[in-house]
C-alpha cells in the first residue's frame, strides 16, 4: 500500500486549482465568480486576441496566464501581458504547493522538475536497492528503505519553511521527494521479488495481483486522506504517520528461501522452508531439498556465477530479453503514469476522478487475476499494450468529427480516458510479473531494478508530456501514448510463454527457454549445450 502513497501524493499536495492573472488594480482579488467578471470584462483576452498573440498556447493556457495591457489611452489593446501574480481557486483545495511556489504558466517547469527528479530518484533506487537485495538480501533491503521513508516523509512535511524561503524550501522538498523515491523502489522491487519466490509456480500469479490489489488499496486509502486534508502540508504528514508501523516490518518478513540456497545458506533456508511446511500443514521433502543442494553446489564450485548487470547481456537469448524488456519497461511507465496522472483530462471532480481511476486500475487486476493462469502472460500483456495504442489513436477522429457536438465528444473522450486506463493497468501489472519469470535467481532483483530504472525514463516523459504537450494541445500526450503502447505490444511477440513453468535459477535455464521467433535447429542446439536433459531441483517441488 504504501509506494503508490508516495508515489500519488503529489496529485494533491501539488495539485493546481483553478487561477487566473490577479486584477491589477484591486488589492484584495479573489477568485470568486463577481471577481472573475469584472476581470474577464476588462483583461481576459479573447480566443481572437490569444490566437494573434499566443499561437503556441492553448486558448485556456492563453486566459489563464496573460492578461490584456492597453496603449496609453487604454482604448486598444497594445499587446497581451504575462501575469506577474495570481488568484487561485481555493472550493477544492486550500493550499497546495503550487499555490504556495506559483508553479503555473511560464513557472510550470518547477512543479514537473519535481516530479521528474522523483522518478530520477525511482531509477537511482532500482538500480541501488535492486543490486543490495541481490547481495545482501531482500529482507535487509525492504527493512532499511522503510526506515528511509518515514524520515523522507518527515523531511518533506517539515523542510519547507516560509522563513526559509521558496528557494531553499524547494531544494529541501526535492531531496526529500528523491529520499522518498529511492526507498519506494527498495520496498517494491524486493517486496515482489520475495513474494515471488516464495511460492510455486502456480501462486505466483496470486501473488503478483494481491500485491497489485494493495497497490490499488493505498490509493484508495490516499484519496480519502486527501478529500479529508485538503492542505497539502497536513496530508503529508498524515501520510508520513502512516509509513510508521512499517519499519517494524523487518521482524516479521522472512527471507527469501531461493536467494539463501542461492547464496549457499543452506541451513537458513532450511529452516525458514520447513517453516512454512508447518504453517501450511504440508510435508517438507527432505530428499528433494538434498538433491536441490547437491545441485547448487555443483553450481557454485564448477562454475563461476555471474552476478551483475553484465549477465543480463552474456548469451544471446538473455541479452535480446533484456534488451526487450528495456523497451517494455519504459513503455508502459510512460503510459501507465502519463495517464494516471492526467485524469484531470476526464473533466470530473479531481476526488472522484482519482477514486473512479482506482476503481477501473481494480478492475483491470481483477480480470488479469481470471485470465492469466488460462491464457498465459504473453498473450494477454500484448492484446493490452496493442489494443491501447489503437483505442488511444481513436482519439484524432473524435475530436475531427464531433468538434461541433462537444456534450457528445466529451462522453466518448470519457470512454476512451477510462479504457486506456484499464488497459495501462492490464499490461503494466503484467509486464512486473512476466520480467521477475523471465530472468534467473541470483540476478532477479538486479534485472528488476534495471528494468525499473529504465521505466523511469518513461514516467519523466510521461510527466513531461502531461504538463508541456497537452499546453499545447491536451490530447497530444494521448497519441503518444498510444504510439508508444503500438509498438511495445507488437515487440514482445518474440518473448517466451512462462505458464506453469519453474522459475530459472541460472542464464543457462533462461537460454533453454528461447525465443519466439528462434529456430527449431537453433533453439536445440541451445538446449543441449546447456545439457536440457537435466533437471535442475528447484524450490517449487518442496
Amino acid at each position: 500500500m504504501v509506494p503508490p502513497i508516495m508515489v500519488y501524493t503529489w496529485s494533491f499536495t501539488a495539485a493546481t486549482p483553478d487561477f487566473r492573472c490577479r486584477h491589477p488594480t484591486q488589492i484584495s482579488d479573489t477568485y470568486n465568480n463577481k471577481s472573475n467578471e469584472l476581470f474577464s470584462k476588462f483583461y481576459q483576452p479573447t480566443e481572437t486576441e490569444c490566437k494573434l498573440h499566443q499561437k503556441l498556447a492553448s486558448l485556456k493556457e492563453c486566459q489563464r496566464c496573460y492578461r490584456k495591457s492597453y496603449s496609453s489611452n487604454r482604448s486598444t489593446i497594445n499587446n497581451l501581458q504575462t501575469c506577474d501574480n495570481y488568484v487561485f481557486d481555493r472550493s477544492i483545495y486550500k493550499k497546495t504547493l503550487v499555490e504556495e511556489w506559483t508553479m503555473v504558466c511560464d513557472r510550470v517547469g518547477l512543479r514537473s522538475t519535481v516530479q521528474m527528479i522523483y522518478f530520477a530518484g525511482f531509477m537511482c533506487g532500482a538500480l541501488f536497492f535492486g543490486t543490495m537485495a541481490d547481495r545482501y538480501g531482500r529482507r535487509k533491503v525492504m527493512g532499511a528503505s522503510f526506515i528511509l521513508m518515514t524520515f523522507a516523509g518527515f523531511l518533506c512535511t517539515y523542510g519547507p519553511q516560509a522563513r526559509f524561503g521558496v528557494w531553499p524550501s524547494y531544494i529541501i522538498f526535492v531531496i526529500a521527494r528523491i529520499l522518498l523515491a529511492c526507498s519506494t523502489r527498495g520496498i517494491s522491487e524486493s517486496g515482489f521479488v520475495l513474494g515471488s519466490e516464495m511460492v510455486e509456480p502456480d501462486k505466483r500469479l496470486m501473488v503478483g495481483i494481491v500485491m497489485d490489489y494493495f497497490f490499488v488499496f493505498g490509493e484508495f486509502f490516499l484519496v480519502l486522506m486527501a478529500y479529508i486534508f485538503r492542505t497539502w502540508r497536513t496530508l503529508t504528514l498524515v501520510i508520513t504517520l502512516f509509513t510508521i508501523p512499517f519499519c517494524f516490518f523487518y521482524f516479521i518478513l522472512p527471507e527469501s528461501p531461493r536467494w539463501l540456497v542461492s547464496k549457499g545458506r543452506f541451513d537458513e533456508a532450511e529452516t525458514i522452508l520447513r517453516h512454512i511446511a508447518i504453517v501450511n500443514k504440508q510435508n517438507f521433502d527432505s530428499d528433494a531439498y538434498e538433491q536441490l543442494k547437491e545441485t547448487q553446489k555443483n553450481s557454485m564450485t564448477h562454475k563461476t556465477v555471474s552476478i551483475g548487470v553484465i549477465s543480463l547481456f552474456r548469451t544471446k537469448v538473455i541479452r535480446i530479453i533484456t534488451l526487450n524488456l528495456f523497451f517494455q519497461w519504459l513503455a508502459q511507465n510512460l503510459v501507465f503514469y502519463g495517464v494516471s496522472q492526467n485524469t484531470g483530462a476526464w473533466e470530473l471532480d479531481p476526488y472522484l476522478s482519482f477514486a473512479l481511476s482506482g476503481v477501473v486500475e481494480l478492475f483491470a487486476y481483477i480480470v488479469i487475476h481470471l485470465i492469466l493462469n488460462r491464457l498465459g502472460r504473453k498473450l494477454p500483456y500484448c492484446l493490452f499494450a496493442i489494443l491501447f495504442g489503437l483505442i488511444a489513436l481513436l482519439t484524432l477522429p473524435v475530436q475531427a468529427f464531433l468538434s461541433e457536438n462537444k456534450s457528445m465528444q466529451r462522453t466518448i473522450m470519457l470512454i476512451i480516458n477510462i479504457s486506456l486506463k484499464f488497459l495501462a493497468s492490464a499490461s503494466f501489472a503484467i509486464i512486473y510479473l512476466y520480467t521477475t519469470e523471465l530472468f534467473p535467481t541470483n540476478v532477479r532483483t538486479t534485472a528488476l531494478g534495471y528494468c525499473s530504472m529504465i521505466g523511469r525514463l518513461g514516467a519523466i516523459l510521461g510527466t513531461f508530456s502531461n504538463d508541456y504537450l497537452a499546453r499545447v494541445w491536451i490530447n497530444f500526450p494521448i497519441i503518444l501514448y498510444g504510439v508508444i503502447s503500438l509498438i511495445a505490444g507488437i515487440l514482445a511477440l518474440v518473448f517466451p510463454e512462462t505458464l506453469h513453468k519453474p522459475l530459472p535459477q541460472t542464464v543457462d535455464e533462461v537460454e533453454q527457454m528461447g525465443l519466439t521467433l528462434c529456430s527449431r535447429n537453433e533453439r536445440r542446439r541451445s538446449s543441449l549445450s546447456n545439457n536440457a536433459a537435466s533437471h535442475p531441483t528447484t524450490i517449487e517441488t518442496l
